[in-house]
């Protein structure tokens, strides 16, 4: 009789030890949704779509950071170097049109590249060529605000942030736009979050940093554009 109350208390005590950590998960898990939705009513420009998703994948798994590096000539389209460490001459300097046009060609879009245009001050070529007629036929829109440039990102879509330089022989900059769910206290302070090629090469930043050596960048010297993207896979 003693040995079977011990278990009954025993097996009462399990219960209820398997009760709470099936309570501590409930409730952590609740916790967690809270939080996601939380982020997502805080976020500037909605949640990131299954195709931002994709998007985001893709610019993650680009390697940017140890490729397309400053001071080195590189294949415009792989981002590893195509010279020697010796090499002295033009086209090694910094590389974010390159990186930007080799991202949009892995989905199936056109942007001003080699061999149309060499890789010397490219981003800024590419800036007059977007609003061309032949940019506006291949498919390119200008984007009005921040806002909407990380709004398009979010849902998919390929969007740029650029500065032409006012200056004919020193270079531009280009950037792509990287989909975030970020405040509107943070885009407003920092602009949208971006993957790009330059003087530092970044899977993550934000506009603001990116621009912060083109004087006259930030904010009001930016332009934004977007292309649809029809590859998802």
């Amino acid at each position: 009789m003693l040995l079977l109350k011990k278990r009954v208390k025993i097996n009462a005590f399990f219960l209820f030890f398997v009760k709470a950590i099936i309570y501590s998960d409930f409730l952590s898990s609740l916790i967690l949704l809270a939080d996601e939705k939380l982020i997502i009513k805080n976020s500037c420009c909605g949640s990131i779509s299954s195709k931002g998703e994709f998007l985001l994948k893709k610019l993650n798994e680009s390697d940017v950071e140890s490729l397309w590096l400053s001071h080195q000539h590189v294949n415009w389209e792989t981002g590893k170097p195509d010279k020697s460490v010796n090499y002295k001459g033009p086209g090694r300097k910094t590389h974010c049109s390159a990186f930007a046009a080799a991202m949009a060609k892995q989905f199936d879009i056109y942007m001003l590249r080699p061999p149309e245009h060499s890789q010397i001050l490219l981003a800024s070529a590419q800036i007059k060529w977007f609003k061309s007629s032949e940019g506006i036929q291949k498919g390119w829109k200008p984007v009005e605000s921040t806002k909407e440039a990380q709004t398009l990102a979010n849902e998919g879509n390929f969007v740029v942030a650029s500065f032409e330089s006012p200056e004919p022989k020193k270079p531009g900059h280009i950037a792509i736009i990287r989909p975030s769910e970020k405040s509107l206290e943070l885009l407003n302070s920092q602009g949208p979050d971006v993957t790009q090629a330059g003087s530092t090469n970044k899977i993550s930043w934000y506009v603001k940093a990116a621009f912060q050596y083109h004087k006259g960048a930030w904010p009001n010297g930016i332009k934004y554009y977007f292309h649809t993207i029809e590859k998802f896979k």
